[in-house]
């Protein structure tokens, strides 16, 4: 599979404010692969959080209990991310009705994701922040955040896996499949997240890879 060129911002440097000056001017974006999520690190329930919505409003995650959420922690400047936005709203309208619901987390200046927002007509919830965004992002255990960066979660708030790039549909149907697992009691979450672990490996490269 195709290794996304993200961003990646050391967990560590949030801390000490580096990321904030890194954010504030971002490099020109360069290919580089992704890093793997160390699933031993990740966090069991959705961290809680506190950021502002598109009209204001502070928000958490936990503002949509009994929902299976796809986290997708993301920035105007990515490239990637920008790319992966229709995928994001196809989820949201497509699995939407049987549970799944998309919230986008946007580590940027709130003038850019609104303006950015209208333009992409984003349609599922999007909560917004700079410094406190990162930290959010670190909340889920990882030690560092490339963008995009996406976590799964299922109904009860219990994390099935995390996703650091770019997501594809392929990639999107298999995780989803198995939070559905999950959330019927078929398996658990660690088992489901090996099981994915195998799965996402197999799948066969596509035209764009070769880019």
């Amino acid at each position: 599979m195709k290794s996304w060129p993200i961003v990646v911002i050391a967990a560590s440097a949030m801390a000490a404010g580096a990321a904030f000056y890194l954010y504030r001017q971002p490099p020109a974006p360069v290919a580089a692969p992704a890093p793997e999520v160390d699933a031993a690190r990740l966090v069991a329930t959705l961290p809680s959080f506190q950021l502002a919505d598109r009209d204001g409003q502070i928000k958490s995650l936990q503002d949509w209990p009994d929902q299976a959420l796809i986290v997708n922690f993301w920035a105007t400047w990515c490239a990637p991310c920008r790319r992966e936005i229709p995928l994001l709203q196809q989820l949201q309208r497509e699995h939407g009705p049987e549970g799944f619901q998309v919230i986008g987390i946007a580590v940027d200046f709130r003038d850019k994701v609104l303006a950015y927002a209208d333009e992409m007509r984003i349609e599922y919830p999007l909560l917004i922040g700079e410094q406190e965004a990162l930290d959010a992002a670190a909340a889920f255990g990882v030690e560092a955040v490339g963008f995009p960066f996406t976590v799964f979660s299922d109904r009860q708030g219990r994390i099935v896996t995390a996703h650091m790039g770019e997501l594809t549909a392929a990639q999107a149907s298999l995780i989803l499949d198995a939070v559905r697992q999950v959330d019927s009691g078929a398996t658990s979450p660690e088992a489901a997240r090996a099981g994915l672990e195998f799965a996402l490996a197999q799948l066969p490269s596509t035209p764009a890879d070769a880019d």
